[in-house]
């Protein structure tokens, strides 16, 4: 492969911006548009492809935008339309790409297609939503969960039904099977793309589609783990991942195959997310690519789970194209979950360079490139509802969603002139981007260095990647791309790891005191091997 036959999207860096939480314009306290806006050449000179945008559409925020009451309009919260045009046009000046989140498994409760669908049992939008009669006993029409907590289904006086939701009971589940809803989908996909938006980020991919039947799903077996919510207790044979779903996202790649250079990818958690991701990116009349969750909670990086991860994304075409992050919104920063003891700083440098290298495209977190641990929040300062339901249990998103800082002298850390919707972290506040901006070597300035390497790189981007043996907690493999092959090593345990090259190599970027064939703790290398000449 060229690398003009290259897909802009095949290897890209994609920074995900969470637009309550990165710069507020107005001084209300919330992050906007604008405000992502404003800061679009910092995020242009880290070196990413293209940005995504977490949910900005119009929305009652019980679930901070997850609750769409109108897919083709901004909250008023975060701007408006010519808002949005303003910095979809900014961020194709600046080189980048733009890709916003779609939602397309359930709605919020009010917007108009629930509001009518709940109105009777024969309106025009009655079984766009997935309603069903109680049982005989008034209870429930089956034992599904909701992700949230409690049953999936809630009683609706007006039609005499339960209506299913998966996660909050203000998410009424779409009737994705409906031919009718799901052209009024590929209209949505039209109305963005038509916009200048780049490509789609599609939330809860595998929830979209239910069996029609009805069946209650199978308990899961005991697995030795605490269980904080009812939904953990079954398997989701049938609430969940249904087989139809693939021949929708055909249609879907349909509607995206009418214009040019646009992306798709899919994001899959639960016991079978391998799977799904997979028949969700098969070939091409499917999505691009697929999110997993595979680092996402994990509470240790070691080799053995990294490479058992990677391996299930061979280089075969069918297999897919395979998409990584270790931070989101809806996860705990990593540098709080992985470094337990070790410098804090040089854990993220080898970090950042660990996911340069991983092969598929990559995602960072708005902040990651700064270091940013994750943020106690006090019970009484809570806004994720899983959280406040399941409390103290269930971890709080909202210690992964704090305002970005931006100036470690300024109030609020430069984030707004006013109280933020969230806490700041106040460890963010010697993380801060001026202060990281001061110092050339900063975590930031790795970060530039770091993506640098992976753009100038086909084997980075786009090659293939073989795992090597070594020894202990030593991560080994090399990456390869016709004639450019580069060695990658990372010491992912706490204790220092002997090993002497076995070829010659010439190191391109190493961190953590890597030298005399010792790799410390939290350090890591890329090399190129060196072809002796003929």
């Amino acid at each position: 492969m060229t690398e003009k036959k290259l897909p802009w999207w095949r290897g890209a860096a994609i920074y995900q911006i969470y637009p309550r939480s990165f710069a507020d314009s107005n001084g209300d306290g919330i992050g906007d548009l604008p405000g992502i806006t404003a800061h679009l050449p910092y995020v242009a000179s880290l070196g990413v492809d293209a940005i995504w945008l977490s949910p900005f559409f119009k929305s009652p925020m019980r679930d901070f935008g997850y609750d769409v009451s109108d897919y083709c309009d901004v909250d008023p919260i975060f701007g408006t339309l010519a808002d949005f045009d303003a910095l979809v046009a900014r961020t194709h000046e600046l080189g980048l790409r733009i890709i916003v989140d779609q939602v397309w498994a359930h709605t919020s409760d009010e917007h108009p297609w629930f509001v009518e669908s709940r109105s009777s049992r024969d309106n025009a939008r009655a079984d766009w939503y997935v309603w069903a009669d109680p049982k005989p006993d008034g209870t429930p029409p089956n034992n599904w969960q909701s992700v949230f907590g409690g049953p999936a289904w809630t009683w609706d006086a007006r039609r005499g039904q339960y209506y299913m939701h998966q996660f909050l009971t203000q998410q009424p589940q779409l009737h994705l099977h409906h031919p009718q809803v799901q052209e009024s989908v590929f209209d949505i996909i039209r109305f963005w793309l038509d916009r200048g938006v780049d490509g789609f980020r599609i939330d809860a991919i595998n929830h979209s589609m239910h069996d029609p039947r009805l069946r209650d799903n199978p308990p899961a077996p005991e697995d030795g783990k605490v269980r904080t919510r009812p939904f953990d207790f079954q398997i989701k044979k049938y609430s969940q991942s249904h087989p139809d779903i693939p021949l929708f996202l055909e249609k879907v790649r349909k509607v995206f195959d009418e214009y040019e250079d646009r992306f798709t990818v899919a994001e899959v958690g639960g016991e079978n997310s391998d799977i799904e991701m997979k028949a969700f990116t098969q070939g091409d009349s499917r999505l691009n690519t697929a999110y997993g969750f595979d680092f996402l909670y994990a509470p240790d990086l070691n080799a053995d789970f990294l490479r058992t991860a990677l391996v299930k994304w061979p280089a075969q075409t069918h297999a897919g194209w395979p998409s990584w992050a270790f931070e989101n919104h809806d996860a705990p920063r990593a540098v709080s979950r992985w470094a337990k003891g070790l410098d804090a700083e040089a854990y993220c440098r080898m970090k950042i360079l660990l996911l340069a290298c991983l092969r598929g495209n990559i995602f960072l977190y708005y902040g990651e490139e700064l270091g940013l641990p994750q943020v106690d929040i006090a019970f009484e300062d809570l806004q994720d509802p899983e959280a406040i339901a399941n409390w103290p249990l269930t971890l709080s998103r909202d210690g992964a969603r704090t305002p970005m800082p931006w100036r470690s002298d300024a109030p609020y850390m430069g984030f707004s002139e006013a109280r933020p919707w969230l806490p700041m972290g106040e460890t963010h506040r010697a993380l801060a981007v001026d202060v990281q901006e001061a110092r050339p070597d900063s975590l930031l300035h790795w970060t530039r260095r770091v993506l640098a390497l992976r753009n100038g790189s086909l084997a980075l981007r786009a090659g293939a990647i073989h795992f090597r043996d070594a020894p202990d907690d030593l991560l080994l493999f090399e990456r390869a791309h016709e004639d450019e092959r580069l060695l990658c090593a990372f010491n992912l345990g706490s204790q220092p790891v002997a090993w002497a090259l076995q070829e010659p190599c010439q190191p391109l970027l190493t961190t953590g005191g890597v030298e005399n064939r010792l790799f410390p703790a939290a350090s890591g290398m890329v090399a190129r091997i060196v072809t002796p000449a003929r």
